[in-house]
């Protein structure tokens, strides 16, 4: 029997021990023991199905990827100690020195720092492109062209990107498609369908949903995922049992939170499109989104996340966050708790002014991750700061 999204997120689960709990135990072990001498070769060789160490696998992250799979319609995974260390093992795991990868120019200030600083050190270039010329994508291939990156919706710009399309070039080109999909999760949009290959999440946002913990996960094609495998077992990016327990009870109630981020974030958006002090506002669901009807096509729900731009720039922007009175000021998003960021100053702080301005980040600008609270609240907040 085919489940629903919702189901799947609870009912996918390791199997119960001998103790028979409802509730699935969190194997704080860092080994497993062998039946035999022959048992401990045959495992290590490959030739049998089970634990070694819990930096290979362990049943709290192999619940939480196998969750993540159904949920994302991918055949594989692999689970990480962060979203940063997703992101870097899906492009080390998979490039080598001499390849070239096409990257949608809205990205995550430390993913711009793993392509400037870092990758360049093993002779793996970049080229940033336009999300919205795809002739770009075009002029921009190279014969050592190996795979195309994209955040969508991005952060924090909320520039979207047409998946259908992402997956007919890559195809078309041989490129391996990389998807973020850290802001829609995969309740709202499922990458995989329109022909991504590898599906890349922080779960320290949406999927935790309460601020508490750190994981990352690939998702996707199985050879991509054994190859990732290699390269998570013997660098050591692990997640930990506990934080896969964590995440994996988070998954439970995903589908109801998202909901509720998602209807909170459109009615602040709404409000806020009515204030004289705000100049312009966006969220994927609102008719004024330039792709507000790509939004409606690939994403089931508009997100948790909207940003808009304050009148009076930098200094305006500090004072309505300096007003705040409930909302949280952080960089993190996708909490319990409304989360308020001035993405010039912080998260994308070390990226220069022009490149800023390339992805639409305006000293002016500022994110808001709307949380669980009634929605009263927190317009009530952002109206007395205003």
């Amino acid at each position: 029997m085919k489940k629903k999204f919702e189901t799947n997120a609870i009912r996918e689960q390791t199997e119960r021990s001998q103790h028979r709990e409802h509730s699935v135990p969190v194997y704080l072990t860092s080994s497993f023991v062998f039946d035999s001498a022959e048992h401990g070769q045959a495992l290590f060789a490959g030739d049998t199905e089970g634990n070694v160490y819990s930096r290979y696998s362990n049943p709290n992250t192999d619940e939480f990827i196998r969750k993540i799979c159904t949920l994302e319609e991918t055949e594989d995974g692999i689970a990480t100690a962060s979203g940063m260390a997703a992101v870097f093992v899906s492009l080390a795991g998979l490039l080598s020195s001499g390849d070239h990868l096409l990257v949608a120019r809205a990205v995550f200030g430390s993913t711009h720092q793993i392509l400037t600083q870092l990758l360049p050190r093993w002779n793996i270039s970049y080229t940033y492109v336009d999300a919205t010329r795809p002739e770009q994508w075009e002029a921009a291939l190279r014969p050592e062209t190996r795979m195309l990156f994209l955040e969508t919706p991005s952060n924090p710009g909320l520039e979207l990107i047409d998946l259908d399309f992402a997956g007919e070039f890559s195809r078309k080109h041989g490129l391996i498609l990389n998807v973020d999909n850290c802001f829609a999760t995969p309740y709202l949009q499922r990458p995989a369908s329109s022909g991504a290959d590898l599906v890349v999440h922080s779960a320290t946002k949406f999927i935790d949903g309460q601020g508490r913990t750190l994981g990352g996960i690939v998702a996707g094609r199985a050879d991509l995922i054994e190859q990732l495998r290699f390269f998570v077992r013997h660098t050591g990016p692990a997640m930990s049992p506990f934080n896969a327990w964590v995440l994996s009870k988070s998954l439970e109630t995903l589908a109801v939170r998202m909901d509720r981020h998602c209807d909170n974030a459109l009615k602040l958006a709404q409000f806020l499109e009515g204030r004289p002090e705000v100049t312009r506002v966006r969220y994927p669901f609102l008719p004024s989104h330039p792709q507000y009807e790509l939004a409606r096509k690939q994403m089931k729900q508009g997100g948790g996340v909207l940003v808009f731009e304050i009148s009076g720039g930098f200094d305006a922007a500090c004072r309505f966050i300096d007003r705040l009175q409930m909302l949280s000021i952080s960089s993190n998003l996708g909490d319990s708790r409304t989360i308020v960021t001035h993405p010039a100053s912080t998260t994308h702080s070390k990226l220069t002014e022009e490149e800023r301005l390339a992805v639409g980040i305006t000293p002016g600008l500022v994110r808001i991750s709307a949380g669980l609270e009634h929605i009263d609240d927190i317009i009530s907040d952002v109206e007395q700061a205003l």
